[in-house]
């Protein structure tokens, strides 16, 4: 997460001065070494492969939606931007779906070959969506992005936030969403082991792929009732305070929930 922070902007402005595909390349690269370094038992090599995973998470996040984009720009076949809203609402939905059949194959995975056999069968997928990325795709870069570009892009995107509040308040909005979300995934895993071990014993393994695969189901669901919602005539300032109350809730609910049963032990 830390690498994740200081490279990203970097990183996100490397890839649309070089171009998206070779971020795309670049980030099936950094994460494959970084699945394989699991596999020693050198700390350095462990923290170095985590550094690789977080600079791969900022490509991930950038390079390939930047490079859709781009080349839904470049095309002209959708001036209105419909498709391009329809085929990322697809691909988030699709996301969902690999996503739970990753967590059964991790899990899977982690009984024939330990706990590191999940980062193991990554690499094979990696190789195979970076080697779709280098047959297929053209490669495309932001537009004027020459050495001008490259010393005020972050300084042209701060005046624009700062021109527009509605921006500032949705990338506050998101950000602290997300920093909620990013807190809750390190804190399900030991929660639910001690669950587990209280509830059948401190010798019961926790499925962890099988949970995985559950909180990607929903995630599906929330993408399936957002685009009902978005073609309705709901505003999407609406959806989008009752989403939050909802997390809130769940959230609020987790949290008494083990602070209670913590208490109770």
């Amino acid at each position: 997460f830390a690498s994740t922070a200081i490279f990203g902007p970097l990183v996100g402005r490397t890839a649309d001065t070089y171009g998206r595909k070779k971020g795309t390349l670049a980030f099936t690269v950094m994460y494959a070494l970084g699945a394989m370094s699991t596999k020693s038992p050198i700390l350095a090599v462990l923290l170095v492969g985590r550094i690789l995973s977080g600079i791969g998470t900022s490509l991930l996040f950038s390079a390939p939606e930047s490079w859709l984009v781009g080349e839904s720009q470049k095309s002209g076949d959708d001036p209105d931007g419909k498709y391009l809203g329809e085929t990322f609402g697809l691909a988030y939905a699709g996301d969902s779906i690999v996503a739970i059949l990753a967590g059964q194959f991790a899990m899977a995975a982690a009984g024939r070959r330990g706990p590191t056999g999940p980062f193991e069968l990554s690499t094979g997928f990696l190789a195979a969506g970076g080697l779709l990325a280098a047959l297929l795709w053209k490669e495309n870069k932001a537009e004027g992005s020459g050495g001008d570009a490259k010393q005020s892009s972050i300084g042209d995107a701060i005046k624009v936030v700062k021109a527009d509040k509605k921006i500032m308040l949705a990338g506050a909005v998101q950000s602290l969403f997300e920093a909620a979300m990013y807190i809750f995934v390190l804190q399900w895993p030991p929660a639910i082991t001690a669950a587990i071990a209280k509830t059948y014993g401190a010798g019961q393994a926790t499925p962890y792929g099988a949970v995985f695969s559950c909180f990607m189901a929903s995630c599906l669901c929330g993408s399936t009732i957002f685009g009902k919602l978005a073609k309705s005539l709901i505003p999407l300032e609406t959806s989008t305070s009752i989403m939050l109350l909802i997390a809130s809730i769940a959230m609020s609910i987790a949290t008494f929930t083990v602070s209670s049963t913590m208490n109770l032990a």
